[in-house]
């Protein structure tokens, strides 16, 4: 069912990039009910069996940002028109990966390669005991499409290529974007394996803990340390390329001031106006 959902969600935005101007909005619509419905059922394994923060918290986040978007895509708002042309590009670089195993399977194996090889270039001690997946003693870390680092990816690309730039402003874009989160994002794995494998967080399982043995340290190194650090990053990473695309920094601070307006409208609160 989740499946469907984001790949329906996919579908949604991929044709919104392809039909005609005066239907786009309703692709869009369609588009972002369907990710935001997977973000919300998805929440019970978030909440109980990942033991995860982030994601939940999105899914609370993202009924309001829902109700306020559609309402913003049916009255023809241009923000949340290129807003939707961002998720479309996400999507449409996310897809192959995503729904072709060949090229999904490829992805994860070359990541899970480079990882191992970096551990043993560092003197970490796990090693790789079958194409995707490390171990060191009874501790075992599967390397999953979420560990590829494509939904960032393409995320921030969706966001660099969602209003019209140069060519130059593109390229940029890109070489910003790519490699740098490739490489990190292995640096991230290196970092949440040896930390799980090694036990090095093994503390507060009142909190961290869903009762697997030692689910402790991937806890807080996965789902706190390495989710708040790629949070910082990303951020970081958008203000470099609002340096590179200054009309995105302009669409990004005019996009936040019409969702924080409709969330006062609906709280009763108005801007505080200076003479």
């Amino acid at each position: 069912m989740l499946n469907s959902l984001v790949f329906l969600s996919a579908i949604a935005f991929i044709a919104f990039l392809i039909i005609p101007q005066d239907k786009k909005k309703y692709c869009a619509v369609a588009g972002w009910i369907f990710i935001v419905l997977s973000l919300i059922l998805d929440l019970p394994f978030y909440i109980y069996e990942e033991n995860n923060f982030l994601y939940p918290m999105m899914a609370v986040l993202s009924i309001p940002f829902l109700i306020i978007t559609v309402s913003e895509l049916l009255r023809d708002n241009n923000l949340t028109i290129y807003l939707s042309r961002g998720a479309a590009i996400a999507f449409l670089i996310y897809f192959p990966f995503g729904y072709i195993p060949e090229l999904g399977n490829w992805l994860i194996g070359t990541v899970a390669g480079q990882v191992a090889w970096i551990g043993a270039a560092i003197g970490c001690h796990y090693s790789m005991v079958d194409w995707n997946l490390l171990q060191y003693s009874v501790f075992r870390v599967e390397i999953i499409h979420a560990c590829t680092g494509i939904q960032s990816i393409a995320i921030m690309l969706g966001l660099s290529f969602c209003l019209p730039t140069t060519l130059k402003q593109k390229i940029y874009s890109f070489l910003v974007v790519v490699p740098v989160i490739y490489i990190l994002n292995l640096f991230r794995n290196v970092f949440v394996v040896e930390a799980y494998t090694q036990q090095w967080f093994n503390f507060l399982p009142e909190i961290a803990s869903n009762g697997e043995y030692g689910y402790e340290s991937f806890f807080w190194a996965h789902n706190v340390l390495a989710e708040l650090g790629a949070l910082v990053f990303l951020i970081v990473l958008a203000l470099a390329i609002f340096k590179i695309i200054p009309d995105l920094g302009d669409f990004a601070r005019d996009l936040i001031n019409l969702y924080a307006a409709r969330v006062r409208e609906w709280t009763g609160k108005k801007s505080a106006k200076t003479d």
